[in-house]
C-alpha cells in the first residue's frame, strides 16, 4: 500500500465509528471472528483497544488482528486501530449498483431520450 492510498483510507476512517473492542483478554478468536464477519460487508474498519485493560500494545494488538483476518493495519493512534481488506465481491456489486445508478439517472433526466433523438436527427441528415 503506498502512502497516498494510506492516507486516503485514513481520512475515510475519520467518520468511521468502531465496531470491535479488544479488551481485557487481548486478541481473541472472538473478536478476529467479528472482524472477518465484518469485512464481508466493508473495506475499511476500525476498532479500539481498551488501554487500561488490554494486556498487549495497541500497535501489537493491530498487528496479530490483521495476521488473523489476512488484512492491513492502515493506522494506530492511541487506543484506535484502522484496517483495510480488499474485497472483490463487494467491489463487483458496487461497480454494478453504480453502473444502475447511472444509467437511470441519464433515463429520468431524458438525456438518454435526448441522445437518442440527436443520433436519428443525424443520420437522417446524413442520408439526405
Amino acid at each position: 500500500m503506498t502512502s497516498k492510498e494510506r492516507a486516503n483510507l485514513r481520512a475515510q476512517a475519520n467518520t468511521l465509528q468502531a465496531m470491535f473492542q479488544v479488551g481485557k483478554e487481548g486478541v481473541t478468536p472472538a473478536v478476529a471472528a467479528q472482524m472477518r464477519e465484518a469485512f464481508n460487508t466493508r473495506e475499511l474498519l476500525k476498532g479500539k483497544v481498551l488501554l487500561e485493560s488490554c494486556p498487549q500494545a495497541p500497535r501489537e494488538a493491530a498487528e496479530a488482528l490483521a495476521a488473523q483476518t489476512e488484512s492491513e493495519v492502515v493506522q494506530v493512534v492511541g487506543g484506535s486501530m484502522v484496517f483495510f481488506k480488499v474485497n472483490p465481491e463487494l467491489r463487483k456489486k458496487l461497480a454494478e449498483k453504480a453502473a444502475l445508478y447511472s444509467f437511470g439517472r441519464l433515463a429520468k433526466s431524458g438525456k438518454a431520450d435526448k441522445a437518442r433523438k440527436v443520433r436519428a436527427e443525424k443520420a437522417k441528415k446524413g442520408r439526405k
